[in-house]
């Protein structure tokens, strides 16, 4: 099987979308599967091969809401180089720029079309006081999304949303984790003094994500101001540093960058909550990733994260902007350190139950299925 890939967002860029693009390519590669991915070109030069895996990049301007993404349409090199290709399907990570003109290039070469749904653009444009843009959003994701053959939902919530929205054939893709990666097994002592800057001994909060305004990173000051003696670390980097450095500014937060690797594995298991107080996902992929690595989270309920938080055992999740919730859920969970230890533990049963070897190989069934039905077309038409 030949499986083209348009993704609007790849590497060197690193996050959830990134994370789950190359986590299918090296299913997809383990079970003899052959990609081509399409993707912008971020970067000086771009990334040309990942994994084994051709990538072919797309030029384009720089996306002024998201400076980190680019705006390339693919043009007729690319269609070139998906024809040579010769995929038997191609799937398209949330069609946009890069996309839509990847979709009229499969419709022309006659293979089945899957897209997944990983961005809510509508919910984001109005986050960013572009309200006015909303229904004209919704109305473009409709359209384009019903040009697949099926789709693909991260959460019970999208697919609700989608289906609300006249999406048709829409089906589940969940997500799942790493659980060697993320492992308390990970936990490192130096690692928690250098999160702590010094203060080991103190409840430790954890954030790792994009610094952007919708991820509201900023009402986890409220923790601090509230529970005297907590410490806050962020792990992750975007547009908002500068500005959430000065509303931090006096608190006990530690803004680390961006980690990779063994370092980012050790910083999940040497915290003690993962707070995580985004106002749009899709998924929210580092919360199981936390869970895994034997954290309690305390989370927003957006996304796919009240599919996997479960109230009281594994952590607590409360509405966008409620910073009381907030606070409550993380006093409730380092009341002891016996409760931590325990919330800790039922996170870590949790995540050991999602592993991503089968969420990914429901993919490929979704692969399969879909050209078997082209193949029955064409031998129909025959």
């Amino acid at each position: 099987m030949r499986v083209a890939v348009f993704t609007e967002t790849f590497l060197p860029k690193m996050d959830g979308i990134v994370r789950v693009v190359c986590l299918l390519v090296d299913h997809l590669q383990s079970r003899g599967i052959e990609v081509l991915i399409v993707a912008p070109k971020l970067g000086d030069s771009g990334v040309r091969d990942y994994n084994g895996m051709r990538v072919v990049t797309v030029s384009g301007v720089t996306f002024p809401l998201y400076p980190e993404l680019k705006i390339a349409p693919p043009g007729y090199f690319t269609f070139r180089e998906v024809e040579a290709f010769k995929p038997d399907i191609a799937h398209f990570i949330h069609p946009v720029v890069v996309g839509v003109p990847g979709m009229m290039m499969a419709k022309y070469l006659g293979i089945p079309l899957l897209t997944s749904f990983h961005l809510d653009l509508a919910r984001m444009a109005s986050h960013f006081n572009l309200g006015f843009m909303t229904p004209v959003t919704d109305y473009l994701t409709k359209l384009v999304f019903n040009q697949a053959d099926y789709s693909l939902a991260p959460s019970k919530q999208i697919q609700r949303e989608m289906v609300n929205l006249g999406i048709k054939n829409v089906g589940l893709w969940g997500r799942g984790v790493d659980g060697e990666r993320f492992n308390p097994r990970f936990k490192d002592a130096t690692m928690r003094d250098k999160l702590s800057q010094g203060h080991p001994d103190a409840p430790l909060m954890l954030y790792v994500g994009r610094l952007s305004q919708e991820k509201q990173i900023d009402k986890l000051r409220a923790i601090l101001d509230e529970i005297p003696g907590t410490r806050l670390a962020i792990v992750g980097d975007g547009p908002a540093r500068a500005e959430l450095e000065q509303h931090f500014a006096g608190t006990n937060t530690n803004f680390v960058g961006y980690l990779y690797g063994e370092d980012l594995s050790k910083a999940y298991a040497s915290a003690d909550i993962f707070t995580f107080p985004s106002a749009l996902e899709t998924f929210g992929l580092v919360v199981t990733e936390a869970m895994a690595a034997g954290l309690p989270v305390v989370a927003s309920r957006v996304g796919g994260i009240p599919d996997v938080v479960e109230e009281g055992k594994t952590g607590y999740t409360f509405e966008v902007g409620d910073t009381a919730g907030l606070v409550s859920g993380v006093r409730q969970i380092i009341a002891t350190p016996e409760r931590i230890a325990h919330m800790g533990r039922d996170a870590r049963a949790f995540a050991e139950t999602q592993t991503w070897e089968v969420m990914m190989d429901e993919v490929i069934v979704h692969y399969e299925r879909l050209i078997a039905n082209y193949d029955m077309r064409e031998q129909v038409g025959a």
